[in-house]
């Protein structure tokens, strides 16, 4: 028997309930910050990503699902959202548009790693980007809207997480103190991290492996090496995020996974897991539009995986709306019966109310368990007597009080809502 494959999952109907309520969520989030819906391809140029994510990344040396086509072109499946969001950027002439263009997308993202709890190698990422403009007052609004978008779910007890790592004119110097001080520390290191001392210091800062972590809380800090510029920026930064009232704690190990970011890095923490349960994160990447063949383009982002946010959406106990119900089951004997029956539920939905129609042979009364089980409001009952006299039996499902009435009168009835008067006759 086939299965979903190992890092995937299968979102059943019960569970589609969590997701849509966190879709929507985020597109009001959206709305009332300005940020309009985009939608990339699931696989892109493989030049894409390891040109802007970074050779020396874990995504693109062990991560990515890379593979040809029959035209011999080398793709790679969506590994993050954000690069795919950039080509487009540049691909359909938004640079020309008022900026910052701001933009928000849903996608499924496909990264070869180690399946544990909240991640998967097919997950679900909802994201948003401000594009072309470098103002830190951009940084505060999207981090605010982070934040806002976390709390509209109803989640509490989490934190903020802040760092800057420079830019392309301060982080050299830095990166050289960083790989001074690795160097004393090279053979205590993973051997990942022996890789990464050589081609991306970073890096380093950014493994999980408990001995490389207790080497990275003693390491040069990037926010002690910042340009004038760069530390003017962060200093902007975290008087607006004073001004709004937002907590944070400045966190030098913070680099994200992604070489593409610049200046401002943050992570969005809930108060048990620490750094692999991230609920979302983000920063500047305002370099990533030139490497990808675009003229200097500040910009900045976030993003959240959706397993994630179930997954502590549940651990915190957060009821969200149920599933919407039937309005109304038809439950119907004969066949006769059957034919009038399916040209109602057809009447029904076309004025936009919703129905199940019952199938097969079986008795009225399984009918009858079933609308309840599905929990329908009502039950419209058509038997042959029904249909000679052109009439439904109407049964309110909440107190078994039921209705005869003419079926022209069914619609008018349902929208109201009226309540159907208590009845001894049980069909």
């Amino acid at each position: 028997m086939f299965k979903a494959p190992r890092g995937t999952s299968d979102i059943l109907p019960e569970e589609q309930v969590w997701w849509r309520y966190i879709e929507n969520k985020a597109a009001e989030i959206c709305r009332l910050y300005g940020y309009n819906r985009i939608d990339t391809p699931a696989f892109e140029d493989a030049g894409l990503f390891t040109r802007s994510v970074g050779e020396g990344t874990d995504i693109v040396n062990k991560e990515m699902y890379i593979f040809k086509d029959r035209s011999d072109n080398e793709l790679a499946l969506r590994p993050e959202g954000t690069a795919p969001v950039c080509r487009a950027y540049l691909e359909h002439g938004m640079d020309n548009m008022p900026q910052p263009v701001k933009l928000f997308y849903f996608a499924d993202i496909f990264r070869y790693e180690r399946p544990q709890a909240g991640r998967y190698r097919q997950h679900h990422q909802f994201g948003c980007e401000a594009i072309g403009d470098a103002s830190p007052l951009l940084d505060a609004e999207v981090i605010h809207m982070a934040l806002s978008f976390f709390s509209s779910l109803g989640l509490t007890n989490f934190s903020l997480q802040l760092n800057s790592i420079g830019c392309k004119k301060c982080r050299p110097a830095y990166l050289q103190k960083l790989t001074e001080y690795y160097r004393t520390l090279a053979q205590g290191l993973c051997g990942d991290c022996q890789t990464r001392l050589a081609k991306n210091p970073l890096r380093l800062l950014d493994c999980k492996k408990p001995g490389c972590q207790a080497a990275a809380e003693e390491a040069p800090r990037s926010a002690d090496s910042l340009c004038d510029e760069c530390s003017g920026h962060f200093q902007a930064l975290k008087g607006y995020l004073d001004t709004l009232n937002i907590n944070y704690s400045l966190s030098h190990r913070l680099v994200r996974g992604l070489d593409y970011y610049t200046r401002t890095v943050f992570e969005i923490q809930p108060s048990e897991g620490g750094s692999q349960s991230a609920l979302g994160g983000g920063g500047r990447y305002d370099d990533l539009i030139v490497q990808i063949g675009g003229k200097e383009t500040p910009a900045i982002g976030f993003a959240a995986g959706l397993e994630r946010i179930v997954m502590n959406l549940k651990n915190q106990g957060v009821t969200v709306p149920e599933s919407e119900k039937p309005t109304v089951f038809i439950a119907c004997v004969g066949d006769k019966a059957r034919e009038t029956a399916i040209i109602t539920a057809a009447r029904l939905r076309e004025d936009g109310i919703s129905v199940t129609l019952s199938s097969g042979d079986r008795s009225l009364k399984a009918q009858l368990r079933h609308a309840n089980t599905l929990g329908a409001a009502y039950a419209a009952i058509i038997g042959e007597d029904e249909v000679r006299a052109g009439t439904i039996m109407l049964r309110s499902m909440s107190t078994s009080e039921q209705q005869e009435i003419q079926q022209d009168e069914l619609i008018a009835m349902l929208k109201a809502g009226n309540r159907c008067p208590k009845s001894p006759v049980e069909k």
